[in-house]
């Protein structure tokens, strides 16, 4: 669609608004038409902290706020709610999207891929993994693969440039699917430790000790830490 501005008639979004949303993902949908306006643009990249579908939330309040425009396919009214987040780390169990940038290295010292992975977490990545590849002139290279939500791209693309001997990246958004998933503390033989645990459709499917209390406990009792893991899925089973 297009708005009519002080400088004649524009394409949307606006100029304005398009500076505002620069790396944060957008969309296009319904009727043409001006959907963002450069005020609402400012105030959800100021207090937006990430991008995706709804999380697994607790409703307390709701919210409506409606414009003066009154269009004929659709209410010109914005909704917002306010909740709590179900468990320690609610993802919700439905499709939600992220970005992947890729680049292969074949001339970096390899010293620095361990510091090259902190940067990138520190940039907001989700999961960061390497990979041997064979590349031209018969060289050995690694295959490094960031996943990064939507939003954080433009970080971490400033990272692997910055951090790494890169000179180009790829990058494709994807959609995925993740569970629910929470954390809990269960007490075992050993002490007391965490757990990840991850739901489908309230069903429990994994119950993953954290690794660096299995870990702590492990060396306090001079036992292997499989025996600690064990102990504390069964602890959880038993909860």
């Amino acid at each position: 669609g297009t708005v009519v501005c002080e400088h004649g008639t524009l394409p949307v979004p606006a100029p304005a608004t398009a500076a505002l949303v620069k790396g944060v993902p957008v969309y296009a949908a319904g009727p043409p038409g001006e959907k963002l306006t450069p005020t609402g643009a400012l105030l959800i990249t100021e207090f937006a902290h990430e991008y995706g579908v709804m999380p697994s939330m607790r409703v307390e309040r709701i919210g409506y706020g409606a414009g003066t425009r009154d269009p004929k396919d659709y209410p010109n009214v914005l909704r917002v709610l306010v909740g709590d987040l179900v468990g320690d780390s609610a993802t919700p169990s439905l499709p939600d999207r992220i970005t992947v940038v890729e680049c292969e290295i074949d001339d970096m010292n390899p010293q620095i891929f361990g510091v090259l992975m902190d940067r990138l977490y520190d940039a907001g990545a989700v999961d960061v993994f390497y990979t041997a590849v064979q590349m031209k002139k018969n060289r050995p290279g690694t295959h490094v693969t960031v996943l990064v939500p939507p939003g954080r791209r433009e970080a971490v693309s400033t990272a692997l440039f910055r951090d790494s001997t890169t000179i180009g990246l790829r990058y494709s958004e994807v959609a995925r699917d993740t569970l629910s998933r929470e954390q809990v503390s269960v007490s075992t033989r050993f002490g007391d430790l965490r757990c990840k645990v991850a739901r489908q459709d309230g069903a429990v499917t994994n119950v993953a000790p954290e690794f660096d209390d299995c870990v702590r406990l492990a060396d306090q009792h001079g036992v292997p830490v499989k025996d600690v893991q064990a102990a504390g899925v069964q602890a959880y089973r038993e909860s």
